[in-house]
């Protein structure tokens, strides 16, 4: 007994020194001006103690960082060739050996100590801070909104079907920013639709559902590395569960827009009824795109005695409906356990791994 008791005793003094020891380091360590160098372009100077990505953040390049640099996603990734320190157990998840050898970091990650050397992506130079004012707003389902903003400086926004954006959340701390895939088209540059699920806690969903008509807002963008085929002899394959809907929708409205005869596929899966969104505008886009197939399903049709579509998970859809080869470009969008199962059904139907882009939240 006196043993365990020596052992909760070292425990509890080692969990409080590690805590006095963060204190310590956020608010009594004084690290001074610090010089950063990106790309061999002229240095500039910040106050250390900040995390790496807010520091880029402050001279206008914006990093991706899906999760807001909370150290969960593995979005913001440079290469710190000077002064960034031994690689943290936090980014071991997320870096791979050849990364680790090439000095790649997780942005959010490294604290500016002391003078430091980068070396980034020449497309994030390209990524703009947008100010937009919310024009609309409606509830798609009991805890999803759809929000609609339009642009005030600049005006107009270029960017991919599924790409996101990042917005910033008001906050008396250090930046919190928040990621959210576009839903329209990106022949609409001046203004963006949001679809939005409410996290309990969260604190971009939660801002982001609280956001009133004429409300301005800022955010940064665009972000996402996905490229469409424009080939139009390539089908597009497109698989979304919950609000992972956003980027499909933005993908078939534009191909509505340019390529409205192209091969194209949805397929879309909630638990309930009350968790379908977007139906009735693709049933209309349906009857205008001879060659776009849709496939609804819910995964608990018991609790929706109404519903008259396909049930299961969306992949075994995809497993029943869709052909094995083909010349194809698959993107995902949904829950995790959504995504690994869809692969393996992707995999049994000859699909190679390069055709295939996802994304998980």
């Amino acid at each position: 007994m006196t043993y365990i008791y020596a052992i909760l005793v070292l425990s509890l003094l080692g969990g409080s020194l590690s805590v006095l020891l963060l204190i310590a380091d956020r608010f009594l360590a004084d690290y001074g001006p610090c010089r950063i160098t990106v790309n061999e372009r002229e240095p500039f100077i910040v106050d250390g103690g900040c995390t790496l990505l807010n520091a880029l953040y402050e001279q206008r390049i914006f990093i991706p960082s899906a999760c807001g640099g909370q150290g969960t996603c593995g979005f913001c990734k440079v290469d710190v060739l000077d002064g960034g320190g031994p690689v943290l157990p936090t980014e071991l998840p997320f870096l791979s050996k050849a990364e680790i050898a090439a000095d790649t970091r997780l942005a959010c990650q490294v604290k500016v100590k002391q003078a430091l050397v980068l070396r980034i992506h020449p497309d994030y130079f390209n990524i703009q801070q947008f100010r937009a004012v919310v024009t609309a707003a409606k509830m798609l389902t009991p805890d999803t909104r759809e929000i609609l903003l339009e642009l005030i400086e600049p005006q107009e926004i270029v960017f991919h079907p599924s790409q996101y954006i990042q917005v910033e959340v008001p906050s008396t701390d250090e930046l919190t920013v928040r990621a959210y895939s576009i839903s329209s088209p990106p022949g609409r540059k001046i203004e963006i639709e949001l679809v939005v699920r409410l996290i309990p806690g969260g604190l971009g969903s939660t801002y982001l559902h609280s956001v009133e008509i004429d409300q301005e807002l800022t955010f940064t963008g665009p972000y996402g590395e996905f490229v469409l085929d424009d080939d139009v002899e390539t089908e597009l394959i497109c698989v979304a569960g919950g609000c992972g809907i956003a980027p499909m929708r933005s993908l078939i409205r534009h191909i509505y827009e340019v390529s409205p005869h192209r091969k194209c596929r949805l397929f879309f899966g909630v638990r309930k009824i009350e968790d379908v969104m977007y139906m009735e505008e693709f049933q209309q886009l349906a009857s205008q795109m001879p060659n776009f197939q849709m496939h609804y399903a819910l995964s608990e049709p018991k609790h929706s005695p109404q519903w008259k579509g396909e049930t299961g998970f969306i992949h075994q859809s995809v497993a029943k409906h869709l052909e094995a080869g083909g010349r194809r470009q698959v993107f995902l969008c949904g829950p995790p356990l959504m995504i690994e199962a869809t692969l393996k059904v992707l995999d049994k139907k000859e699909i190679s791994r390069d055709q295939i882009f996802y994304d998980e939240f």
